[in-house]
């Protein structure tokens, strides 16, 4: 484990309040011919990272057993610190040059038919990070042809060249989280712009793609703005949404305001789903990754 996972991100400390019955999950031990088990194996064996492990993710054993995960390219080291993150953030390793291949080779062995790849910020690198991203797109094509694949990218300061990039790679789906409400963009992810996401959102939707967004909820917004954030959103081209409850990983991370209730992100679904999305995943425990294949479907 990355020592830095251990450093305080906050001065304060605060603990979560008790979680409701509805974000408790029954525990499930792995048996020795458990799908977890191979997953784990493979992305061990090829010193992989997933933001499932990474981000401390509550439905890794869920996705796992399907033999699904969500790979994290360019290291495990973020160059930015968002207050409601969990993935480790400080000075990032060189490149491992044979990642792409290596998450290739995991995805062939395990079968997969749908990969989501992910990043973490390196604002270090000048195309921030998006040669990785292709690289391994084109491994995983020439591994797997049939392959469909989803990328969530980071905002990589909104640069046409490494967007660009992103685009020749023509991956099937491509996802920026917007992650909260303008109103909180300051406090939440200060390294960060909600105007420039929405920005990044909008010229992914006018190259074409099926274009993806997340809202993480229970930071301090009001409901009316998630609505309001969905409503820019949808303005910007995204028609695939998922919304989540904000766990907080550690007792200094950015605390939970609240734990929204299983009617209001009922209710946030119908309001997107009225407003033309095509697509909706609303609940406590999902994430943007979750159900993405199903997601895809459609498209």
């Amino acid at each position: 484990m990355n020592p830095l996972k251990k450093k305080p991100r906050t001065a304060n400390h605060t603990e979560p309040p008790p979680a409701p019955n509805w974000m408790k999950k029954s525990i499930r031990f792995p048996l020795p011919d458990d799908p977890v088990l191979a997953v784990r194996n493979s992305l061990s064996e090829r010193k992989l990272h997933t933001v499932c492990e990474s981000a401390s993710c509550p439905n890794l054993n869920h996705c796992w057993t399907q033999k699904t995960a969500t790979y994290m390219l360019n290291g495990d080291i973020c160059t930015r610190k968002c207050r409601y993150c969990d993935v480790a953030s400080g000075r990032p390793l060189p490149l491992e040059r044979d990642e792409p291949k290596n998450i290739a080779e995991s995805a062939r062995s395990l079968g997969l038919r749908y990969v989501v790849l992910t990043a973490v910020n390196r604002d270090d690198l000048e195309d921030g990070g998006a040669f990785g991203f292709a690289e391994t797109i084109r491994e995983l094509k020439e591994a797997i042809p049939r392959i469909r694949i989803e990328v969530l990218i980071p905002d990589f300061r909104n640069r046409d060249e490494s967007l660009e990039i992103i685009f020749q790679s023509q991956p099937d789906i491509i996802n920026h989280n917007i992650e909260t409400v303008s109103s909180l963009f300051k406090e939440v992810a200060p390294q960060k712009n909600y105007k420039l996401s929405l920005e990044v959102l909008k010229k992914i939707s006018e190259k074409g793609f099926p274009t993806k967004s997340g809202i993480i909820v229970g930071l301090g917004e009001e409901i009316e703005e998630v609505k309001e954030c969905i409503t820019d959103l949808y303005q910007s081209g995204v028609r695939l949404l998922t919304i989540g409850q904000y766990l907080q990983p550690t007792p200094t991370h950015f605390p939970v305001r609240r734990y929204y209730e299983v009617s209001e992100f009922d209710e946030l679904r119908e309001f997107a789903m009225n407003l033309g999305f095509t697509h909706v995943e609303s609940g406590p425990l999902v994430r943007s990754s979750y159900h993405a294949e199903d997601q895809a479907k459609g498209i």
